[in-house]
């Protein structure tokens, strides 16, 4: 495509503004269709227990191939995901708190009024 015949949306009229952006909501409908309907499809066959079992079975056997986003995906369906926990150690730094003088607002230069304990 050459850049140099892209007009801006911005740069078009409101008429034809209108009309590609109702162009983009009805291929944006269509798109959320298909997958709608992809997803069913995938639903389906998995319901069927020897499909799902088939999957599960080809899951294990790249995990045994050293596929670590394989390991990632059985061990989290499994339960067994880890959780991520912060701990705060320690104490915190006091707070500083600045003022700034009137005089001092041109240049951004403050002066610590005092620190909380």
């Amino acid at each position: 495509m050459n850049d140099e015949n892209l007009i801006p949306l911005n740069k078009r009229s409101k008429s034809e503004q209108r009309q590609i952006q109702s162009m983009g909501g009805l291929k944006s409908g269509e798109n959320r269709r298909k997958r709608k309907t992809l997803k069913e499809d995938l639903i389906a066959l998995l319901e069927d227990g020897s499909v799902q079992r088939k999957g599960c079975v080809a899951l294990i056997d790249q995990f045994l191939k050293g596929n670590i986003k394989a390991f990632e995906t059985i061990r989290d369906t499994i339960g067994e995901k880890p959780t991520e926990k912060t701990e705060l150690v320690g104490e915190l730094p006091p707070l500083v708190v600045r003022e700034l003088k009137t005089d001092d607002t041109r240049d951004g230069n403050c002066d610590t009024v005092s620190a909380s304990d």
